[in-house]
């Protein structure tokens, strides 16, 4: 259905929005769409720097004895 909407389908239906709503409400539309996807990005990118924080602690919690320890105990061996 929606495959043959094409151009001049578009345009009316664009103009037909704009007629019900008014320019002032689309464009406060949009700026709350940008504010949502703007948010969305910063919480994706929040979420990525909370995952590879964890594994970094993660990786660092799993090694607990020092250096010195860890030679010694090889040389024993």
């Amino acid at each position: 259905m929606l495959n043959n909407i094409g151009l001049p389908g578009l345009l009316l239906i664009a103009i037909v929005v704009l007629v019900l709503f008014g320019r002032g409400k689309i464009s406060s539309l949009m700026g709350e769409v940008g504010k949502g996807i703007t948010a969305f990005k910063k919480g994706v990118d929040e979420g990525k720097k909370e995952i590879s924080d964890e594994e970094n602690a993660s990786a660092s919690a799993r090694d607990v004895t020092p250096a010195e320890e860890t030679t010694e105990t090889k040389d024993k061996v």
